[in-house]
């Protein structure tokens, strides 16, 4: 099975900072066993990199799935595209919020 693109959607605010998700349907492997591959993430305004999801690697320990917020990585679940796409999300807003808004 060749990869395709399933989820891909971005967003930026009028104070700069900016968010983009992708998602693509892989083969099944031992890498990605859900046969989904996937990387949210919300940049500053000066691009910097505050939260990111991805199931690129588990090279930091935490499991699969995982969340980078400002340089720590902690594990998180996944139960489904839907549903981590809407928790990236409300995260990314709550940030906004607290942050640029």
């Amino acid at each position: 099975m060749p990869t395709r693109k399933v989820f891909e959607d971005d967003d930026e605010y009028p104070a700069g900072d900016r968010w983009e998700a992708l998602a693509w349907e892989v083969p099944k492997s031992d890498e990605y066993p859900t046969g989904l591959k996937y990387s949210f993430q919300y940049l500053g305004p000066a691009d910097e990199e505050i939260l990111r999801y991805d199931n690129a690697n588990d090279a930091h320990g935490v499991g699969r799935h995982h969340r980078h917020y400002r340089g720590a990585v902690d594990g998180i679940e996944f139960e489904g595209l839907r549903s981590h796409i809407e928790q990236f999300l409300s995260e990314v807003e709550e940030i906004h919020e607290q942050e640029f808004a």
